[in-house]
């Protein structure tokens, strides 16, 4: 994985002056920044602090495995890969076995970084790891307290009636839907 932290371009970076936290959650903190400008002038950003996710593309005999769930900030259902945060100071690839097992039941020794990306950029630090799997063996499932889904699998076709029809809405099951075409036209990992 590469340190997306260590990307730089003097002529457009902003010095942080100052940092005011305004609320600390469980899973999310917001602070607002002072900062100074390339121009010199100030200004102040909005920032979200999370501490960072992995999501698994699960292939199983040619079906995706996927995640029914209600997602409170848009008050409706939708289906992803699974996925969820990273724990303080855990390794993504634990992490990455860990959430699979927790929402699927499945095991898997074979699991690949695809690509790590960052959600919304413009306020949000947050990071997804993604990786792909496609020999999970069945196990049993162990959900949060607070966690009720439905698994399920669909064919590519599926995935992208399910695209069309607003039922997966989610940008990382969107990127994982494209890097399972890309992958069936070229038969590799991209």
């Amino acid at each position: 994985m590469k340190n997306y932290e260590l990307i730089s371009n003097p002529k457009l970076d902003e010095e942080t002056i100052s940092t005011q936290p305004i609320f600390e959650g469980n899973i999310i903190t917001l602070q607002v920044d002072t900062v100074r400008m390339p121009d010199g002038n100030t200004a102040t950003r909005e920032v979200i602090k999370h501490p960072g996710a992995v999501a698994v593309l699960a292939l199983n005999q040619n079906k995706m495995l996927v995640v029914e769930q209600y997602r409170q900030p848009m008050h409706r259902t939708e289906v992803e890969i699974p996925a969820g945060k990273l724990d303080k100071g855990e390794d993504p690839l634990a992490a990455a076995h860990r959430e699979l097992q927790e929402e699927t039941g499945l095991h898997s020794g074979d699991m690949r970084h695809l690509k790590s990306f960052y959600t919304s950029p413009g306020f949000a630090d947050e990071i997804i790891h993604m990786y792909v799997t496609e020999n999970a063996q069945p196990g049993d499932m162990s959900l949060d307290e607070d966690e009720f889904l439905e698994v399920s699998e669909l064919t590519l076709e599926e995935a992208y009636q399910y695209i069309a029809d607003g039922r997966i809405a989610d940008a990382k099951t969107i990127m994982a839907v494209y890097a399972w075409h890309l992958y069936t036209l070229t038969g590799q990992w991209h």
